[in-house]
């Protein structure tokens, strides 16, 4: 899971920053996909293998929705 680990320390980091910005509703969305997704991987047989994609996905659109478009980096 080495990787893993990094994009589901990115998803709860970022949803924490946004969190405040977000609202509730928005938060809690975010939350309800994550949990739909991990209860989903364990009735798929490479199911932790495709939540690892899934929460990557779900990263993307975090930082999007956050931070208004892409991060800059220099």
């Amino acid at each position: 899971m080495g990787l893993g680990i990094v994009a589901h320390i990115a998803f709860w980091v970022v949803l924490l920053i946004g969190a405040r910005e977000m609202g509730l509703r928005r938060t809690g969305f975010f939350m309800v996909l994550w949990i739909i997704g991990y209860v989903g991987c364990t009735w798929i047989t490479s199911g932790p293998i495709l939540f690892i994609s899934y929460v990557a996905v779900l990263d993307i659109v975090l930082v999007l929705v956050v931070f208004r478009g892409d991060i800059r980096l220099q």
